[in-house]
């Protein structure tokens, strides 16, 4: 996982809860990066898992919600980062139907060791778009808040319904429909 997931992270979590929750959690994982994160380092995906678990337990907020609020932030940062990518789109489903074939593209030639879920656009028309998420990493929730911010981006009124395609949350069907 990119370190600038890592530090984004530390950076809502600052936000919302101080400097002092930040050291706390990483003080109660077994970090083999001992919490040194640098944006453009790789790090295990398990160190996230220990920190997210790690404030759940400290603030008593599930897991699902604390990826979902993650994801919602983590927009506004790409947006910042990577303007590029929005711009190209003119609404939230052209957006959407470009993570897999374009922006994941890009992404992998500024990251080449970036592991990234997969996004396979199965249906889209004026009203509905259906994306398929796989990754072994479950973080659909995470997805879900990155594809709302996304709505409220283009400014689109929207409803997302999510089903699970498998047991586990490794591959998700993201039914958005306006």
């Amino acid at each position: 996982m990119k370190g600038m997931v890592f530090t984004e992270f530390f950076e809502m979590v600052e936000g919302q809860y101080g400097y002092e929750l930040v050291d706390e959690i990483i003080e109660d994982c077994e970090l083999e990066s001992e919490g040194i994160y640098t944006a453009v380092g790789t790090y295990p995906h398990a160190e996230m898992v220990q920190l997210i678990v790690s404030l759940s337990q400290k603030k008593n907020i599930p897991v699902p919600d604390l990826l979902h609020s993650f994801g919602r932030y983590l927009f506004d940062t790409f947006l910042s980062k990577y303007p590029s990518f929005f711009h190209a789109a003119d609404n939230a489903f052209d957006f959407f139907s470009s993570i897999q074939d374009y922006i994941h593209v890009e992404v992998l030639k500024l990251y080449p060791d970036a592991q990234l879920p997969e996004f396979r656009t199965i249906l889209k028309d004026e009203k509905r778009l259906h994306l398929v998420y796989e990754s072994e990493r479950k973080m659909s929730t995470f997805a879900l808040g990155l594809l709302e911010k996304g709505l409220e981006y283009y400014k689109e009124d929207a409803e997302v319904i999510v089903e699970n395609l498998e047991e586990d949350g490794s591959k998700v069907l993201f039914k958005i429909l306006k």
